[in-house]
């Protein structure tokens, strides 16, 4: 699947699933959801799909010649040729079960004792699905990443001066990689799920979607983008 797939695929499932942060101790209180109607307040919400939006593009930091890695220009790039080397290669270990696991249970530990790691993470996941969604200048990867980083500024800024908390970071950005894996199972080429095995799990018969493709632009991509309008405002506005 392509970047803006994964990235809306992340928000969708991070709004469909939100109401069963009641459920996990210490990620939101039980009070909140009695006094708003929601388990998250409105900005948390937001923040939330778009943290969860960047998450859906981190497995993707495998492949340094995707746009994706282009995010913050060579930073992201270098970032991206490390990652590529450790994971084994592009579709390897980072679409996998395990790395969904480890990054959620990494981030929250990383929002849990290291409020400066967590904030670089959190301008990372926002720069990424900025980026995911086509925000950039054709053609020109410094500017892109100039626009890219203001942008990503001010969104966090913006968080913070709404008093968004993180306490959910770390189901956010698990949920955000599994989304991914589960999207590219979905494809022509699937993923080794159970990594380190490296079995591949994609639909039977060639059903499978192909990348870039008529249905995927056509038909998934807009599907996806009006599911995001839809449970934003099923979350947001009161009954």
């Amino acid at each position: 699947m392509m970047g803006h797939s994964h990235a809306l695929s992340g928000a969708v499932v991070w709004l469909a699933v939100t109401p069963a942060l009641i459920a996990l101790p210490g990620v939101t209180s039980p009070e909140l959801a009695t006094v708003t109607g929601t388990v998250l307040s409105p900005p948390e919400l937001i923040a939330g799909a778009v943290v969860c939006a960047g998450a859906a593009m981190l497995p993707d930091l495998d492949h340094p010649s995707a746009t994706i890695a282009q995010t913050f220009g060579p930073a992201t790039w270098l970032l991206s040729k490390g990652v590529n080397f450790v994971s084994g290669g592009h579709r390897h270990a980072t679409h996998s079960l395990l790395f969904a696991a480890f990054a959620g249970v990494g981030a929250h530990l990383l929002g849990q004792y290291s409020p400066i790691g967590r904030d670089v993470l959190i301008v990372l996941m926002i720069g990424l699905a900025l980026r995911a969604i086509g925000i950039g200048v054709p053609g020109r990867t410094i500017t892109s990443a100039v626009v890219n980083v203001a942008l990503t500024a001010a969104m966090f800024i913006l968080f913070h001066m709404l008093g968004v908390t993180y306490s959910w970071l770390g189901f956010a950005i698990g949920v955000g990689c599994l989304a991914h894996v589960i999207g590219d199972c979905l494809t022509e080429r699937g993923c080794p799920v159970l990594w380190p095995i490296k079995t591949r799990w994609l639909l039977p018969f060639d059903i499978g979607i192909k990348t870039g493709k008529t249905f995927e632009n056509k038909i998934l991509g807009p599907a996806l983008s009006v599911a995001v309008v839809a449970l934003l405002c099923l979350r947001l506005i009161p009954a």
